[in-house]
């Protein structure tokens, strides 16, 4: 089952040339989520092939650079003769800002925006997967960051032994894989253990959204497949980012090493990065080696870890 993220902007506060500011699309078997909208964003959308036809937009706060694009982009869908719902997710403030984001322009949308307000921990479930929102720390701000989290999957089933004990294929083979004993004709009784390998991960992406380092990012993360993580300064602007609520990619790297994720992707990078933002890698990897610098229009494959064995 194909899972990615696709970067959709990479600046922080405002556009660059070369990046547009705020969102990722998380795309898990056709089925796309939007975290975050900056100004823009629909534009990226059509730029980088991600549908309109997604369900769910989830905002990690609501500063200007992570919303503003929401208005156009629901314009353009209402233009396009959309009827389905929207689903707008977002912290405590949502369905204000939202109200505010349906009524400008003065026309009436062709379609109905649901807007719920999440508190931390408040798992949304989806068939197969959760998503769930995390407190983070960002100057004050009622912010969220969000992990997507699969169910564990069903352990390998072994044919080559099933036809050893004489099981025959067919609805015992299923059973037994479900994890039902089965009784065969001889009255022997096989238990799954005997031909059903240990339960296995599913797969994890978590998502900061504008962050100082903080423990509930570092809780989450643990164990995460691909951390998505704000990176707004270097090392030079560090009292910078402790100031203005932000992360350096030093700090995002200690993140990622201490919570032994797989992957970090880096993004959110201030105007003074943006033509080159190499500077910025060489210091992550002196903590954590498998360190991804962002650009717009990056998609990140997210593999099954026992597929990489």
């Amino acid at each position: 089952m194909s899972l990615s993220v696709r970067l959709l902007g990479t600046s922080a506060s405002r556009p660059t040339v070369e990046r547009n500011v705020a969102s990722v699309a998380v795309v898990r078997e056709g089925e796309t989520l939007l975290f975050d909208c900056g100004e823009g964003t629909q534009r990226q959308m059509m730029r980088y092939g991600v549908a309109f036809g997604l369900e769910d937009i989830f905002f990690t706060h609501f500063h200007a650079d992570h919303v503003i694009g929401i208005i156009g982009l629901m314009r353009t869908m209402s233009l396009q003769g959309r009827t389905e719902p929207l689903r707008v997710w977002g912290p405590k403030g949502a369905i204000r800002v939202m109200k505010r984001a349906e009524e400008f322009g003065m026309d009436r949308l062709a379609f109905p925006v649901e807007t719920l307000e999440l508190d931390p921990g408040q798992k949304i479930s989806r068939k197969d997967y959760a998503i769930v929102p995390f407190p983070v720390d960002h100057r004050g701000a009622k912010a969220l960051g969000y992990a997507i989290v699969e169910d564990e999957r069903k352990g390998r089933f072994n044919p080559d032994r099933a036809r050893e004990l004489g099981i025959p294929e067919g609805p015992l083979w299923g059973e037994i894989h479900r994890g039902q004993p089965i009784t065969l004709a001889d009255g022997r009784v096989v238990a799954p253990a005997e031909l059903v390998g240990a339960a296995r991960p599913g797969r994890k992406i978590v998502l900061t959204g504008d962050t100082r380092p903080c423990s509930a990012t570092l809780e989450m993360s643990r164990g995460a497949d691909v951390l998505v993580h704000e990176s707004t300064f270097g090392d030079e602007e560090a009292e910078r980012a402790i100031e203005t609520g932000h992360s350096t990619a030093r700090e995002a790297a200690m993140i990622a090493r201490d919570a032994g994720v797989g992957t970090l992707l880096l993004t959110h990078f201030s105007a003074r990065y943006s033509r080159d933002a190499t500077d910025l890698g060489k210091e992550a990897r002196q903590c954590f080696a498998n360190t991804v610098v962002g650009k717009d229009g990056m998609e990140v494959e997210v593999p099954y870890r026992d597929a990489l064995l």
